[in-house]
């Protein structure tokens, strides 16, 4: 317990604990603030604003702290501690020094609020980079692999033209060797067993050529080249588009001109 000579003494030197509680509620500071910014809890700065010596640890730990509080709110240190020293009771004094040779207990310093902190691993932080991009990078797999398999195939259907539509009519040859789809051109001996056709195609076009024996030699859109092609004639000879075909039977041109109807020719030619 204080003595009176002790109030009186720390009374004359003036009382620390009132100009710490004083200073910081100047600075608008509250206890639970101070503790965490200085690391000292907040039960020894309540009782230094107190002077409540018995809640504080030994003298020197508690000097220490008086000194850094004053620090932290801006007051004269020395001042502080003097005060402090003139306030401490005595009987407080002799029983510090009876434990100066025990060993050293927590005193509560350095320790950090950790319920409203938190703490980042680095380790930890790299393998959810890591995790990040390993997805990244399987979406984009998988996304790629997706559309490949998505991409319509090109259509090797083609496209049905009226020409086509009328392949598969009956041609029927009379004795001048005019048949009912067109006319039978003439251009060479018909004695031939074999003939051979040439076709050249600047652009795309349907055409479809089938032989005596039925044999389709050539048949749907084809695309711009030269197809030499021979079968048994009579052939049947259907043109969407005779602009872009030029056909030769046995190395003769063929005016297809002359079998076309807006542009679209089907005829029967022998040699």
């Amino acid at each position: 317990m204080i003595t009176p000579s002790t109030n009186t003494q720390s009374n004359a030197q003036g009382s620390f604990g009132a100009m710490l509680q004083q200073a910081r509620k100047n600075k608008q500071v509250s206890l639970e603030a101070a503790a965490a910014e200085l690391f000292i809890l907040k039960r020894h700065l309540q009782a230094l604003e107190n002077e409540n010596f018995a809640e504080l640890p030994q003298a020197a730990f508690a000097r220490g702290f008086a000194i850094n509080y004053a620090k932290y709110l801006g007051l004269d240190s020395v001042r502080i501690a003097s005060s402090f020293d003139a306030a401490y009771p005595n009987e407080l004094k002799a029983k510090s020094t009876s434990n100066i040779d025990t060993p050293l207990r927590p005193m509560g310093t350095l320790q950090r609020d950790t319920h409203n902190r938190i703490r980042f691993n680095p380790l930890l932080i790299i393998g959810v980079i890591g995790l990040i991009i390993l997805a990244v990078f399987l979406f984009r797999m998988v996304s790629n692999a997706s559309k490949e398999n998505n991409q319509e195939p090109v259509s090797t259907l083609e496209d049905m033209s009226s020409i086509e539509q009328a392949q598969g009519a009956a041609f029927n040859s009379d004795a001048n060797g005019v048949g009912a789809s067109g006319s039978a051109l003439n251009v060479g001996d018909t004695s031939a067993t074999t003939a051979f056709l040439n076709v050249k195609l600047t652009n795309d076009a349907v055409i479809s050529i089938t032989d005596a024996s039925g044999n389709s030699l050539i048949s749907g859109t084809q695309s711009p080249g030269d197809y030499d092609l021979s079968g048994m004639p009579p052939f049947n000879v259907q043109i969407d588009n005779i602009d872009n075909v030029s056909l030769m039977l046995n190395q003769k041109s063929i005016a297809l001109g002359t079998y076309a109807t807006d542009k679209q020719a089907t005829f029967e030619l022998t040699p």
